[in-house]
């Protein structure tokens, strides 16, 4: 096949490289580190970490994170393999790194896949999650 025979080729070529760059871009933007505002960093987390605080937060966790995070927040729920980016390892000593108040701000807003929980959990119930997330990283051999 010569030029003659298909003139736009090379605009076609053009074209199919252009698209490609976009779904990289896309990929890349995907997997961009999730960083809470400067504001949540220093966010101080009014919950007690009481029995009481950690048993409720469990149970939040188990309805509301277990299906993608999975039930030792290792990310490997029944959910995350459908999921890109993949689901945060709650277990892994990174989760050491993050501030309560980064925390609170991720299960707050959200960023996709993840879904915010501002509205459909209260500031009191996203602050005993935090706590309960502390305990899985905590609990892990070194």
């Amino acid at each position: 096949m010569n030029n003659q025979s298909f003139p736009h080729k090379n605009a076609i070529i053009f074209l199919s490289a252009f698209l490609m760059s976009l779904s990289v871009v896309k990929v890349k933007a995907q997997y961009k580190p999730w960083v809470a505002p400067k504001e949540y960093a220093g966010l101080k987390n009014p919950s007690s970490n009481d029995p009481s605080t950690l048993k409720d937060g469990k149970t939040l966790y188990t309805s509301y994170c277990t299906p993608c995070h999975g039930d030792k927040g290792k990310g490997d729920g029944v959910a995350a393999a459908a999921l890109n980016p993949k689901p945060a390892d709650h277990s892994s000593p990174n989760m050491l790194n993050e501030s309560d108040g980064s925390l609170f701000y991720k299960i707050s807003e959200g960023r996709t896949p993840m879904p915010q929980y501002k509205a459909a959990l209260t500031e009191k119930q996203r602050w005993e999650l935090v706590n309960y997330i502390r305990t899985l990283c905590k609990t892990q051999k070194k």
